[in-house]
């Protein structure tokens, strides 16, 4: 990935933390419930994740400190999920995206000493390991991202206090998953 790309990439995930912090600050979790603040914050999570990966100057967390990360968040949703909580879909979706930006960290070239332990995706040439589990997530996340997209269009004005938000942020997380998965294959 060319660097101004790559500043394009990081300043438009950068632009999703906003509405994550004003869902975390003005909704009220007390009424709405734990699971809802939980997939807010993870959403959070993992759009600084994304930054870090996309930014052409790297993270200030070294790569193993993402996976360990990356790794109970996954397991934290996939368990919520199993378990059978509400919104169990949510808790799959963000157990996914968890799993597959662990992948992505975990399955791009970490050696030599241009990049060392930190996360500086977009300046890497290498490809990712695994290219067909790739191609399968990043069809997850684009099929993802569409249905979100008209969830968040049908359900405009909706009473659900951050359901429009919450959607549209969704999309555009699944649509900039799919891309990066794709242009690391």
């Amino acid at each position: 990935m060319n660097v101004p790309l790559a500043w394009l990439f990081t300043a438009l995930f950068a632009l999703l933390a906003l509405p994550c912090v004003l869902r975390l600050v003005r909704l009220d979790y007390v009424r709405l419930g734990h699971r809802v603040r939980n997939g807010d914050l993870a959403e959070l999570l993992l759009v600084v994740a994304m930054v870090a990966m996309l930014s052409p100057v790297g993270g200030p967390i070294p790569a193993a400190g993402w996976q360990a990360v990356l790794v109970l968040t996954a397991g934290w949703f996939a368990w919520s999920a199993w378990q059978g909580r509400s919104e169990g879909h949510s808790c799959a979706h963000h157990a996914l995206s968890a799993a597959a930006m662990l992948y992505m960290v975990t399955a791009m070239p970490h050696g030599g000493m241009a990049h060392g332990p930190w996360l500086t995706m977009s300046t890497m040439d290498a490809k990712l390991a695994w290219p067909v589990l790739a191609i399968a997530a990043a069809a997850y996340f684009v099929v993802d991202a569409v249905c979100s997209g008209v969830v968040a269009m049908r359900s405009r004005g909706t009473t659900v206090p951050g359901h429009a938000s919450r959607t549209l942020c969704r999309a555009a997380m699944g649509a900039g998953m799919g891309v990066m998965l794709l242009a690391a294959v």
